[in-house]
């Protein structure tokens, strides 16, 4: 009973996101949904990201916590339109959050659009909201262990940014294993070492970034 429950849900899922999809087809809308457990620094990584393209991109932020507003009111700081969904409890963003979201976004004059989607490690990557690519944040301070324990996360995202690297001289963390079994999930996957602290590797995180949303410029 609980696979046919689980079943329909996701089905019910796919039908709206399919529906984000094309309202994202429609008027050229890359989609990044990014994905991390809770303080690996996917805002922190964000604002980095916005500083570097808005100059040259036309950016848009949906945020998605299980309440209140931080990490929206510093997206809002930089000047680029952001939409808050709180979950109330919700440990990820479905497609029909989405999807209500959107209705408050100015769509045809977005090019990118950034999903920040709830600190979670399990859920998040199971539900497809209507994205082009999955996007996750891993900090090296959550040990070299994560890969392996949460494999959905690694299999589905087509980028994973090993975040805070600068604290890597005091960490007891083996980079090098973080890799190897990530790259075991997910040969293809694109890999980025940054510190949002340094600046390192940010450079081409936006880079990758830039050069996958200009494709979809007419």
């Amino acid at each position: 009973m609980k696979l046919k429950v689980v079943s329909k849900i996701l089905d019910a899922n796919e039908k709206i996101a399919q529906e984000n999809r094309k309202v994202f087809d429609q008027n050229r809308v890359f989609v990044v949904n990014l994905m991390s457990s809770p303080g690996a620094g996917k805002t922190t990584l964000l604002e980095q990201t916005i500083r570097s393209l808005r100059d040259r991109v036309r950016i848009a932020v949906i945020e998605g916590d299980i309440t209140g507003t931080d990490d929206a009111q510093r997206i809002d700081a930089l000047g680029v339109p952001v939409v808050q969904i709180n979950t109330e409890g919700g440990c990820h963003l479905d497609a029909s959050m989405v999807q209500e979201a959107l209705n408050d976004l100015p769509i045809g004059d977005i090019e990118l659009l950034f999903v920040e989607n709830v600190g979670n490690l399990v859920c998040p990557a199971e539900f497809y909201i209507g994205e082009d690519i999955k996007a996750m944040v891993l900090s090296i301070t959550e040990g070299h262990d994560k890969p392996l324990k949460y494999p959905m996360m690694f299999r589905q995202s087509r980028a994973a940014v090993i975040n805070k690297i600068d604290l890597k001289d005091y960490l007891d963390v083996d980079i090098e294993k973080i890799k190897r079994d990530i790259y075991t999930l997910n040969p293809t996957i694109s890999l980025f070492e940054t510190s949002c602290k340094t600046g390192q590797g940010i450079a081409a995180w936006t880079e990758w970034i830039e050069t996958h949303c200009l494709c979809r410029r007419p």
